[in-house]
Order: structure tokens, then sequence, then C-alpha cells
């Protein structure tokens, strides 16, 4: 139980706050989306125009229901919330923390969505995105970190003292 693994919407610096906490930490980082990426040889916009939402939401719960590590954190993609035998896996190895921030803060970081590789639903709009998120984030999370109004600085440090 080593691990520490990040969840939250896009653009809430899963990747910056991971990097930075590896470092404070002696951990590794790992991105679960570069492993997506890695392991289906295509960017994860390619793969979600290929094999649609529901396809991406599959290959996204097999590759991060087989990470094993141990002294890394985790970012993972917004998504990976979709993904039951995923979420179970990664509670099983580690510590989620959801990095928490306001709907106003996500809509002014998100420029292009699709060209970002979020995951979107046919019709679906950010906001609607982040209702759905926002309660399977907070089941699966151990620890909350509220980050709306903080720098990364601030959120690195709430969450070494939560830790």
């Amino acid at each position: 139980m080593d691990n520490i693994i990040l969840i939250g919407m896009p653009g809430v610096g899963k990747s910056t706050a991971g990097v930075i906490l590896a470092k404070i930490l002696g951990y590794q980082f790992i991105d679960a989306d570069i492993l997506i990426q890695q392991e289906e040889g295509k960017l994860l916009k390619e793969i979600i125009a290929e094999v649609g939402v529901e396809g991406f939401i599959q290959v996204e719960n097999r590759v991060n229901s087989q990470i094993q590590c141990e002294r890394s954190v985790v970012a993972t993609g917004g998504s990976v919330v979709y993904g039951k035998e995923a979420m179970e896996h990664l509670k099983s190895i580690g510590r989620v923390v959801y990095l928490k921030v306001d709907f106003d803060t996500i809509d002014s970081r998100l420029g292009n969505l699709k060209g970002r590789g979020v995951v979107l639903k046919e019709g679906q709009d950010l906001k609607g995105l982040y209702e759905e998120r926002i309660p399977l984030y907070e089941k699966y999370a151990d620890i909350v970190v509220d980050q709306t109004g903080c720098s990364v600085e601030e959120t690195i440090e709430k969450l070494v003292k939560m830790l």
C-alpha cells in the first residue's frame, strides 16, 4: 500500500502534481495515459476515434487493472473511474487521492477537449461530464484534496500533510 494513485477531472494537474510529489517522496512516477498509448501504439485521441468512447474505456480499464508498481505515484486518466476492475485494483495497491477543483476552474483550464483525448459521450458537454464523474471520484477516493484556488505548490503541501 505504498503507492499513491491520483484521480480527478482532466486539467486538475494530476500529471504535474504527480511528478513533483514523486520527487518529494523519492518515488517513481507513472502516467497511466502514457502506458495506454505505449500499449496500444496510438495516441489517446486516435484510440477514441477508432474504437469510440466505450471501447476506449475498456482499453483504459484493462491497462490500469494491470499496473504493478511499488513506491510510485500514478497519475490516471480522468475517465479511469468508469472502470470498476481498474479502480478496485488501484485501491488494492495504493491510496487513491482525488484532486478536486470546482467546475469554473476546470472550464477555464481546458481548451480543446477532443485534442486532449477527453472521453466525452455523444452530446455531452464539460458540465455534464463534471457532474457525472464527481460522485465516482468521491466514491473511490481515500483522500480528497480540494485544490480550488490553490497553486500546484499549495496542492502538494496539502497532499503531503494528508498522507
